[in-house]
């Protein structure tokens, strides 16, 4: 498979590099001579038109068959050709045969025998399947076998040939017979392998062709006698050697052809014929007679025998060695025979591609074509032959660029392209190139060639002529594939050639010049010959460079066109081309010296580089001159002679020996006219006495020293420049020149003009160099890089290494400018080496601090310079730092936790490597590992259920003690088991105390001991007790605790301290003397069990609560007086707020009994029971259920059994004592007031109890005769919040005392019935309100509507004064109103009047005091309930009351 090589420089000039071609080629050469070809794509504008004339270009193509073409494919060609003649010579047809379903290399095999030594030693050493596998056949199938069959067969006797084995004199042997050689034809051969027509010469390629393309069905026609071993191993008994017939060889008829070979009876006598082996006629019928000599042969005699008398023709060994030592003519191109034009040889081209491809010439990739050309080119099987229309001349058929005076006309717009540079036709003409001083106009050099291509036409390996520069144009048409390889390889190339084709070069010497020969791009790389391609396209230029072998072929039907330019580089190349051309024997295209004379003779119109170039050129032709002259005189050349060589044809003037065309001199003899040699040669003149030799000469060596310093004279301007530069550039040490100064010679050269050179370019390229340096040297000396590391640490692109630092500084002392900062960047090495050697001490010790480490690194920090030391120690410094780190955490346990451990250790993994860090990984990973597994182990103890014991947990403690390490868990163990000790301890005293401890400590205890994670004996009884005394919460609040209720059980027992908090407070001395002894703040329920605890015992506890118990009596003592004054009658009854609602009084009131603050009926929830013998509480007075005293003294006994003190506890505690208290002074006073019996008065109860009665005569009764005593100790019976049957009674008693009051003494009233007056009253009263009623009525419903209006302003007003009054507890006026107001008697007091309307408006008259009318609807009073009992309104009851 082939692989192409790589691809070439392709170059892209813009407009400005463009315009001067010899420019911009010297400009790339340093880049493109590397490779010895490369492609220059002009600006895209740049389109030249197409000038040659189509229909007037007609061209006789060339034959390429391309199998020829390759060298090595040659050389098996030309041996096939030879065994094909050898067998052709002896009356037989060749037929190739096949093994393995392989034709069979017959020159490989050939070859292979040789190498091993030849077919006996082969056989001898049975090598044969050695072998087969040499030739690539697979082992184990007897190949070998058929190898050796074959070779003995048809290789075998023409070696023997070849050695003139076949003429030696041997015995007659007897031979075994085998016929078994006869092969049928295979139907896939190729024309090429059959060998037929044994009359055509077989030297010549075209008859060769011939040969090929005929059709031979005949198989092999003589089976050879095969020599046994023993034949050849028989000693040879006799050597003739036979004298060679010199007679023409005739040729035979085809008549004769089937006549006999045998001795014909004629009037001959018989012994004439006779065998020139054994020199016996005998065996008459076994002669043979030769086709060329006549000469008789035995067929036995012959080696190897013959035992069937041949088809054809048959030559006798002595013809044979005659004829095949003919010696073969050079291969060359055919020419067609037939003529074409462009369109029709690319309608040819077409064709041929799209057949071959089967598909458009557009579509086939150019991959596919070179892949497949080189495998044409390669195989003897397939024979492609294609047509080249190569080298025509365009001075015949025009150019296909636009030229003066041309047939094609240019439009004004092209008209730029005729003066054009890149137009070949102007190329290698211009001033810049050497060749405008050649005379002569030379076709495909100084004047361009036209080429036209198809598919797999090729150009093979060449140079040009006189290793010239080549430059091709790509007019139009498909790609050219070009390969080639530098100047400096091509004797490497001829010598890999020379050594894989030795043959071809034994018959052409000058084969690579003939331009017939190609070779394989990959065989060429594979011994080291460096090869390039590239694809030329329409419109591309392709340059060789001189001595840079190049070849390719063509992609498709493509028109080029080439020519041949030498620049001034190019002419020390030119002299040394003519020297190999002498030793070739290759003719010259044109006398160099003779174009060097030509430039002399113009030295004053030379460029200075060329006058130069010129006189050093020069100056060695005539060095060599004067020497070749000395010598030819010295050997007897006497006579001389000036001849004008340059107007001779250079054909005429040819060295007779190397060809070389004469200029300067020459030797000739009168024995041979016409014919000369140049004085290399005078040996191979003639063998006339050197005497008789004439020198030739065209210039006297007078003449030329004039000329070479006339030139010398023109190019002393430059080379006195040229030398200064010379010695600035090779100056050393102390002389060496400063960078001004080399600036300064580039300046004065672009001043005079010079051109550019190589040693402009050498100049140029040291100052560019030079400055660099001078850059690169000012930026590391500048020290522009203070903060590299600090911003990151990377490398920026200027940074150097050490090594590259040492070898810049090498550089600097290397080239040929001298520059200041030489020696300060040597200072400035010497430092970073001093840095490097402290560094490898510091990084060879294991402990170094980091301030060492780092002091290095701020060293650093004033070196541009990649230090390989400075990733290390930046390593060794964060080690430095981790290892401090582990250090610090070791030092302060407390601070050394499992996160920084194993953030440690993270950041442990993520350092490098280190013998100490890897100690410092170890300890910390075995720290961890302890402390993970204790503190792991300790969070099980701690969450263990049951806790363990404090001994085991004790026994844990002890073992972590000694772990360097701040572990929570086990702290927190330590923690536990201390404050396990203390709860053990606080429990231990709490047992055996004497002081009841308090319920909250206890359940602060309990909570602190379940939080404990040890098991705690005590903690079980203590947990039991809190659960007691919950329980008896719980019990203590169902007794005490009314449903829904907001209070809590301790406000409930505690006496009621919240008492007129909404009242002004008027403290009495006696209180604020109280208050400034005790300093005790007891104004809310926190405050009073915030008391209570801080109490030491129940008796502290009991003496605060009856603190709280006289703040009580005074508050409700202050809120009655308060209520009491505020339902006095008032001027404005509206304006009073009474009730929960905060609204006036109206309809059915009660009245607190403690409290004594009036409530709607509707408001508050009214006793279900009308004659309930229970005294009426309001809301917030009734606070409890207020159980029953027996149910109250177990919930105290359980509590004292518990023996823990709570404030529920001692307000229990407290309300039992002083319930207690009041039932004995209740009894006391009962006893000394004289009361009648309390369940008497208890079954004769008059009226409801808490109700506001319609009998004003008997509450002011009950309210004359209640002393103070009785009334506080009635008020405080009703504090407690527990009932007792003493303040039911005391209440009845109290009741029924009323009547006995009212009839003046006990005993006088016991014995009237008091229901007879009060019936009487009662209805004179109902009477008299029933008149006054009627009486007014009338007057009532006139004034009605005038003053609805009015009452509803006034309402209004009256309704903001009572928002904006506040709720003191001043006296208020009497509610009473004049009864002379005709307003106020139209006008219904009640609050919230209903103003009803209509004919009849039921009205009511309270009985009371103030004889006020009401609407009945507005006071909720049924007709029926206003005839039959008294009605008196809130403010009477309120004030009657009082």
């Amino acid at each position: 498979m082939f692989k192409p090589p790589q691809e070439c420089p392709v170059f892209e000039p813009s407009w400005e590099e463009f315009a001067d071609p010899f420019a911009y080629i010297n400009k790339i050469r340093p880049i493109a001579e590397k490779t010895g070809i490369c492609k220059v794509r002009p600006p895209p504008d740049w389109q030249p038109p197409f000038a040659c004339d189509v229909d007037r270009l007609h061209f006789t193509p060339r034959i390429q068959r391309l199998n020829e073409l390759e060298a090595q494919t040659r050389v098996k060609l030309n041996f096939l050709d030879q065994i094909a003649k050898f067998w052709e010579l002896q009356g037989c047809s060749l037929k190739i045969p096949h093994v393995e379903r392989k034709i069979l290399d017959l020159y490989q095999l050939n070859k292979n025998v040789a190498d091993e030594g030849g077919f006996d030693i082969v056989c001898r050493d049975r090598r044969w399947t050695a072998i087969a596998l040499k030739m690539g056949f697979a082992p184990g199938k007897a190949v070998g076998s058929h190898l050796r069959s074959h070779y003995e067969r048809l290789l075998y006797p023409y070696n023997l040939f070849q050695s003139g084995a076949n003429l030696l004199f041997v015995q007659e042997p007897t031979l075994p017979v085998d016929t078994s050689d006869e092969e049928c034809k295979p139907p896939d051969l190729t024309e090429r392998q059959h060998f037929v027509e044994p009359t055509e010469s077989c030297c010549n390629s075209a008859h060769r062709a011939k040969r090929m393309r005929a059709e031979v069905d005949a198989l092999v026609a003589q089976s050879h006698t095969h020599l046994s071993e023993e034949l050849l191993l028989k000693p040879v008994i006799q050597i003739v050697q036979l004298p060679l017939k010199q007679e023409p060889i005739e040729p035979v008829s085809e008549a004769d052809k089937n006549k006999s070979r045998y001795k014909k009876k004629t009037s001959i006598d018989v012994d004439l014929y006779m065998c020139l082996v054994c020199g016996s006629g005998s065996d008459e019928d076994r002669l043979l007679l030769c086709d060329g000599c006549d000469a008789s042969y035995h067929t036995f005699c012959l080696i190897p025998p013959l035992h069937d008398i041949p088809k054809g023709d048959w030559r006798c060994p002595k013809c044979l060695a005659q004829e095949c030592s003919k010696p073969q003519e050079a291969f060359g191109f055919e020419q067609a025979y037939r003529d074409y034009s462009l369109r029709a040889f690319g309608e040819m081209a077409d064709s041929f591609k799209s057949d071959y491809f089967n598909m458009p010439v557009h579509m086939v990739p150019t991959e596919l074509v070179e892949k497949e050309f080189w495998r044409l080119v390669s195989t003897i099987e397939e024979d492609v032959t294609v047509e080249y229309g190569a080298d025509i001349a365009s001075k015949e058929f025009g150019s296909g660029f636009p030229i003066k005076n041309g047939r094609f006309k240019v439009s004004e717009k092209d008209e730029k392209y005729l003066k054009c540079g890149w137009n070949l036709n102007n190329m290698a003409m211009m001033d810049p190139s050497v060749l405008t001083h050649v005379t002569a106009d030379i076709c495909g050099m100084t004047l361009p060639w036209l080429y036209v291509g198809m598919c797999f036409s090729s150009f093979c390996w060449h140079i040009e002529d006189h290793w010239s520069y080549s430059i091709n144009y790509l007019h139009w048409g498909e790609p050219k594939t070009w390969y080639g390889a530098p100047g400096f390889a091509a004797e490497q190339l001829e010598a890999v050639m020379k050594k894989l084709a030795p043959e071809l070069f034994q018959i052409q010497p000058d084969l690579l010049h003939q331009l017939v020969t190609i070779m394989n791009p990959n065989t060429l790389m594979s011994y080291g010959v460096p090869i390039y391609r590239t694809n030329q396209c329409a419109g591309e230029f392709v340059i060789t460079f001189p001595r840079a072998y190049h070849s390719g072929f063509n992609q498709g039907f493509n028109f080029a066109e080439a020519v041949n330019f030498c620049t001034v580089d190019w002419m020390a190349l030119g002299r040394q081309c003519v020297d190999h051309y002498r030793l070739l024997h290759r003719y010259c295209v044109f006398s160099h010296d003779e174009m060097i004379c030509q430039m002399a003779s113009k030295a004053n119109s030379l460029d200075v580089v060329l006058a130069s170039a010129v006189q050093k050129d020069m100056k060695d032709m005539v060095r060599e001159e004067q020497d070749l002259r000395d010598k030819v005189r010295k050997m007897g050349v006497l006579r001389c002679e000036q001849a004008e060589y340059d107007l001779l044809q250079d054909d005429e003037r040819q060295c007779a020996k190397c060809r070389t065309t004469c200029f300067l001199s020459a030797i000739t003899c009168p024995c041979s006219p016409g014919q000369l040699v140049c004085l290399h040669h005078i040996q191979d003149l003639c063998s006339c006495p050197l005497t008789n030799y004439t020198l030739n000469y065209r210039f006297t060596l007078d003449d030329l020293y004039p000329m070479m310093n006339v030139v010398k004279q023109r190019a002393e301007t430059y080379d006195e420049w040229a030398s200064r530069v010379t010695e600035t550039l090779e100056a050393k040490l102390d002389k060496k020149k400063s960078l001004s100064v080399f600036r300064s010679l580039i300046n004065e050269s672009e001043s005079k003009m010079f051109p550019d050179n190589d040693l402009l370019r050498q100049l140029r390229l040291v100052t560019q160099d030079a400055e660099k340096c001078f850059s690169v040297a000012q930026q590391l000396l500048n020290g522009k890089r203070q903060t590299r590391y600090r911003c990151g640490g990377g490398k920026t692109q200027s940074q150097l290494t050490v090594q590259e630092l040492r070898s810049f500084v090498r550089q600097l002392y290397n080239i040929p400018c001298s520059l200041p900062q030489a020696p300060k960047l040597k200072d400035l090495l010497n430092c970073i080496e001093d840095f490097q050697q402290h560094s490898e001490k510091v990084l060879m010790d294991e402990a170094t601090s980091t301030a060492v480490i780092q002091s290095l690194l701020d060293v650093s920090f004033h070196f541009d310079v990649e230090l390989p030391e400075l990733p290390i120690l930046r390593e060794r410094l964060e080690q430095a730092r981790w290892l401090e780190g582990v250090q610090q955490t070791s030092a302060q346990p407390s601070t050394l936790t499992l996160e920084t451990m194993r953030r440690l250790i993270d950041q442990g993994v993520g350092l490098t490597p280190h013998p100490s860090v890897e100690k410092g990984m170890a300890h910390l990973q075995e720290l961890l590992t302890v402390s993970e597994h204790w503190e792991e182990k300790t969070s099980i103890l701690l969450k263990a259920r049951p806790p363990p014991s404090i001994e085991v947990l004790s026994e844990a403690a002890e073992k972590v003690v000694g772990i360097p390490a701040y572990l929570p868990n086990c702290l927190m163990l330590k923690d536990s088991i201390s404050r396990a000790r203390e709860w053990l301890q606080e429990a231990e005293a709490f047992q055996d105390g004497e002081s009841i401890p308090l319920f909250d400590k206890l359940s602060d205890m309990v909570l602190r001991g379940q939080a404990i994670p040890v098991q705690l004996d005590p903690l079980k009884h203590l947990e039991f007790l809190v659960t007691e005394l919950q329980a008896w919460k719980e019990s203590a609040a169902k007794t005490f605790l009314m449903k829904n209720s907001h209070f809590t059980l301790l406000e409930v027992l505690c006496p009621r301290f919240e008492v007129g908090a909404g009242s002004p407070k008027r403290k009495s001395k006696k209180a604020k003397d109280c208050s400034k002894k005790k300093m005790v703040k007891l104004d809310c329920l926190s405050d009073v069990e915030k008391a209570l605890l801080e109490t030491k015992d129940t008796t502290s506890a009991l003496a605060t609560l009856g603190e709280v118990r006289l703040r009580e009596m005074w508050a409700l003592s202050s809120i009655r007086a308060a209520n009491e004054s505020k339902l006095l009658p008032t001027a404005d009854c509206m304006d009073l707020k009474v009730c929960v609602c905060q609204n006036p009084p109206m309809g059915a009131m009660l009245q607190c009994e403690l409290c004594r603050d009036a409530f709607h009926s509707v408001c508050v929830r009214a006793p279900s029971d009308s004659r309930s013998t229970q005294a009426w509480l309001c809301p917030d007075c009734r606070r409890s259920e207020k159980p029953s005293l027996d149910k109250v003294l177990p919930l105290l006994a359980s509590l004292q059994r518990i023996q823990v003190r709570l404030p529920e506890g001692d307000a229990l505690h407290y309300l039992v004592e002083r319930t207690v208290s009041w039932q004995q002074r209740a009894r006391q006073v009962s006893a000394s007031c004289g009361l009648p019996d309390l369940e008497e008065s208890f079954r004769t109860s008059p009226s409801p109890v808490g109700k506001v009665s319609h009998t004003p005569s008997l509450k002011c009764s009950y309210l004359s005769i209640l002393n103070v005593e009785l009334e506080e100790l009635m008020v405080e019976g009703l504090l407690l919040q527990v009932s007792l049957p003493e303040i039911t009674q005391l209440y009845h008693v109290l009741l029924n005392g009323l009547g006995t009051h009212h009839t003046h003494g006990r005993t006088s009233q016991q014995e009237d019935d008091p229901s007879d007056g009060d019936k009487r009253k009662q209805s004179e009263k109902k009477a008299k309100r029933r008149l006054e009623r009627e009486a007014l009525e009338t007057e009532r419903r006139g004034k009605a509507k005038k003053l609805q209006n009015k009452r509803q302003k006034m309402n209004k007003e009256k309704n903001l004064e009572r928002r904006a009054a506040s709720t003191s507890s001043s006296p208020r006026s009497d509610f009473s109103q004049s009864d002379d107001s005709e307003e106020e008697m139209a006008m219904c007091p009640a609050e919230g009047c209903q103003q009803p309307e209509g004919d009849e408006v039921d009205w009511v008259q309270c009985d009371g005091s103030c004889n006020q009318w009401f609407h009945q609807v507005c006071v909720g009073v049924t007709a029926e309930l206003a005839e039959k009992e008294d009605y008196v309104c809130v403010s009477c009851t309120i004030s009657d009351g009082r």
